[in-house]
C-alpha cells in the first residue's frame, strides 16, 4: 500500500450553502450547492447542531470506521451530539440498517450500495473509504477445486447483496457460467466461513478481513481473485439525513477524512486497532491493511465509482435482485453520488 499521506483542510462553512443545503438543494438533487462546493463542518457561531443524535456504523470490512469509533473523533467534533454506533456485519446488514432507519450513515460496497438504490432505498454515497480488493473465491486446504470452471454443480456460499456475491456472479460469468449452475446458499460472511471449515459448502465467496483469518487459521485457499471485480468502499447516507442534516453529515465525512490520513501515516496502528476489533490475529489484519485496503484514493465519489458501477450495473440488472430490472439499476446509477462533502471535506 502506498504511504503518500493526501492532506486535506477543514471544510469551510458558508452561510448560503448551508440554508440551500437544509432546503434539500445539494448537489445531485436538483442544484449545485453554494460556494463551488463547500459545506459546513460545525453549526454556525452560536447555534447547536441540527440534531442531538447521530446514529452511524462501524464495521471490520471498514478499518477507518474502527479508526473513528476507538479515536473518539465524532465524539470530540459533535459537542452535544449523542454518537450511536452499531455494527454492520456486512453491506446487505448496513443496507437494512439505513432502509429501516436504525442507522443514518452506514458502509456498504458499491454493488450494494447501487442494489439497494436501485431497490428503492433513498441512498446516497457521500465518501469512499478505500479501493479495496476484500473479495475472492475461497475453497477448503484439502478441496480438489482449483478453478472457478469447478464450482459447476458444487455447493458455493456467499452473502446475497454483497460485494462477494457480486464478484462470485462475475467470476462464474466470465468462467462461461451462471448461479444456476452451482447451489448457492445465502450464508452471512462469518457463517459462510464456518460452513467452508465445517464441510458443509464446497467454496465460499469470502470478504476480509474474515477470509485472511481463513487463510491463517484454516489453511484456506483463494482460487480465484481478481481487484478489478471488487468495487470501492462506500460511505452511504440517507436523503432525509442529508437534507435535514447536512452539518452533521459534514462532520461525518470530515472525520472519515481525519481517519484516512491518520491510517496512511500508521499503518501498524491501524492494523491493531482492526486485530482488535475483529478479535483477529494482528498478522491477519496486517495483511488486510497493508495488502488488501488501500486507503489512498480520493475520498470524493465520481467518474472512477461510476466506471465500476457501470461494468456491474448489467450483471445486478439481470441477477433477478431488483425488481424493477436493468431500468431501475440505471435510475440508480443516475442518483447514487453525493459529492459535496467530500469536496468540502478535500479541498477538491
Amino acid at each position: 500500500m502506498s504511504t503518500v499521506v493526501r492532506r486535506t483542510v477543514p471544510a469551510i462553512a458558508a452561510v448560503g450553502a448551508l440554508a440551500m443545503a437544509l432546503t434539500g438543494c445539494l448537489a445531485g438533487e436538483g442544484a449545485p450547492a453554494a460556494g463551488g462546493g463547500a459545506a459546513t463542518s460545525g453549526p454556525a457561531e452560536g447555534t447547536e447542531w441540527s440534531t442531538d443524535t447521530l446514529t452511524i456504523d462501524w464495521a471490520t470490512y471498514n478499518p477507518l470506521s474502527i479508526v473513528i469509533r476507538e479515536q473518539g473523533i465524532l465524539e470530540d467534533t459533535l459537542d452535544g451530539v449523542t454518537v450511536e454506533w452499531v455494527q454492520s456485519a456486512g453491506s446487505n446488514k448496513a443496507n437494512e440498517l439505513l432502509r429501516s432507519g436504525s442507522a443514518d450513515v452506514a458502509s456498504t460496497a458499491g454493488s450494494a450500495a447501487l442494489l439497494a438504490r436501485a431497490n428503492g432505498s433513498p441512498i446516497q454515497v457521500i465518501d469512499i473509504y478505500s479501493q479495496p480488493e476484500w473479495s475472492a473465491i475461497v475453497v477448503g486446504a484439502d478441496s480438489d477445486i482449483d478453478s472457478v470452471e469447478d464450482l459447476a454443480g458444487k455447493r458455493v456460499a456467499a452473502t446475497v447483496g454483497t460485494d462477494p456475491y457480486f464478484f462470485l456472479l462475475q467470476a462464474l460469468e466470465e468462467a462461461g457460467l451462471t448461479v444456476d449452475d452451482i447451489e448457492l446458499q445465502n450464508l452471512q460472511h462469518a457463517d459462510g466461513r464456518a460452513a467452508l471449515d465445517g464441510g458443509s459448502v464446497d467454496a465460499w465467496a469470502g470478504l476480509d478481513p474474515i477470509m485472511a483469518a481463513a487463510e491463517v487459521e484454516s489453511g484456506a485457499r483463494l482460487i480465484y481473485r481478481n481487484v478489478d471485480f471488487n468495487t470501492y468502499g462506500f460511505l452511504n447516507a440517507t436523503e432525509d439525513f442529508i437534507t435535514n442534516h447536512p452539518d452533521v453529515a459534514q462532520a461525518v465525512v470530515d472525520a472519515y477524512e481525519q481517519a484516512r490520513e491518520w491510517a496512511l501515516e500508521n499503518p501498524d496502528e491501524t492494523a491493531q486497532l482492526l486485530a482488535d476489533a475483529a478479535q483477529i490475529d494482528l498478522d491477519v489484519a496486517t495483511t488486510v491493511i497493508q495488502e488488501r485496503s488501500n486507503f489512498d484514493v480520493s475520498g470524493v465519489p465520481g467518474a472512477d465509482q461510476l466506471a465500476v458501477l457501470e461494468r456491474i450495473a448489467p450483471v445486478i440488472g439481470a441477477s433477478g435482485d431488483v425488481q424493477g430490472g436493468q431500468d431501475a439499476v440505471d435510475a440508480a446509477l443516475e442518483e447514487i453520488i453525493n459529492d459535496e462533502f467530500a469536496k468540502a471535506a478535500t479541498g477538491e
